[in-house]
């Protein structure tokens, strides 16, 4: 009780982290998508306008991440015995697609204007990329550490999306300066900067994709992670070897199937009592786990060595 009581509790925290998380970003990429999009309409800049809209599809992405960490938090019930962690997951599916969408109707608006005659655009356009460029740092980092932390799919994927609108501000930053430097020659070079951040907008969106479908398929978590279960099993007295130990994600935590060995002379009751204390002892020791399903199997050595007991016929 007491282990499930503090479960639920750092569970609740780690969801109210995020959420506050996912509120700044949304403050903070709204704010930056106002400013590029008037200052690149203004100064006649498809790159910044291209990193604008970028931005106000964070905002949109933040919201996603905001309501899968709302989904996610409530409690486990009698449709959903595992709790409702998956929806965190499909949220960060959700953002991925996004950003390939958005990626696409970046590059194929910046290529239509490639070509036309017009004038340079203004130098403080420049201002407004340095500006993106410092918040979407100071955000991307603080995703990545909270996303780490609390083990959030879909934070960690908005933590990808900020780090490549830093790239993608860089790459609108050159385009602009070399327009700016010689708008003769280098006139068409902004529109290419607005399609260069439309493909690295995609090419993030692919990557997310990619990875939160992964957790979806039930994928393993890394070996490390697997020997720590799988040692927090074999300490318990009793245990003489783990079978199978499989894991799957749900939402920030992962549920466990193990199967344990026993010596096969023990009653049903000792060899329950065991599998309970193995239960316990994984979900004590490994905050991340948040059940353990045990299963119970003759050892194969003992089994061979001694069985039948030698005072039956």
């Amino acid at each position: 009780m007491h282990a499930r009581l503090g479960y639920s509790a750092g569970m609740d925290r780690a969801n109210q982290t995020g959420r506050r998380v996912a509120i700044a970003s949304m403050c903070a990429s709204g704010m930056l998508a106002v400013v590029k999009i008037v200052v690149g309409l203004m100064a006649g800049s498809t790159s910044v306008v291209a990193d604008g809209v970028e931005s106000a599809s964070d905002v949109l992405a933040s919201g996603i991440v905001f309501l899968g960490l709302l989904v996610a938090s409530r409690p486990a019930d009698a449709k959903h015995p595992y709790g409702h962690g998956r929806f965190e997951i499909l949220t960060g599916l959700g953002i991925g697609m996004i950003l390939t969408g958005t990626g696409t109707a970046i590059c194929m608006r910046s290529l239509e204007r490639v070509g036309q005659a017009h004038a340079a655009p203004e130098s403080y356009a420049i201002w407004a990329l340095l500006l993106s460029i410092v918040v979407k740092g100071g955000l991307s980092w603080t995703k990545f550490h909270f996303g780490r932390k609390i083990g959030s799919a879909a934070l960690l994927a908005d933590a990808w999306n900020d780090s490549v609108d830093i790239l993608s501000g860089l790459v609108a930053l050159c385009a602009v300066s070399l327009t700016l430097y010689d708008p003769v020659r280098f006139l068409a070079a902004d529109h290419y900067g607005g399609f260069g951040v439309g493909l690295l907008v995609i090419l993030l969106g692919i990557r997310v994709v990619r990875e939160t479908s992964s957790e979806l398929m039930d994928t393993m978590p890394e070996e490390k992670r697997m020997r720590e279960i799988r040692s927090a099993a074999l300490a318990v007295p009793g245990v003489l070897a783990v079978e199978k130990c499989f894991a799957r994600k749900t939402g920030f935590t992962y549920h466990v199937d193990i199967h344990i060995e026993v010596d096969p002379h023990l009653t049903v009751w000792a060899s329950h009592e065991i599998a309970t204390q193995v239960r316990f002892k994984i979900r004590k020791q490994l905050d991340w786990i948040a059940d353990v399903l045990v299963h119970v199997e003759p050892h194969a050595e003992v089994q061979a060595g001694s069985w039948p007991p030698p005072d039956e016929p």
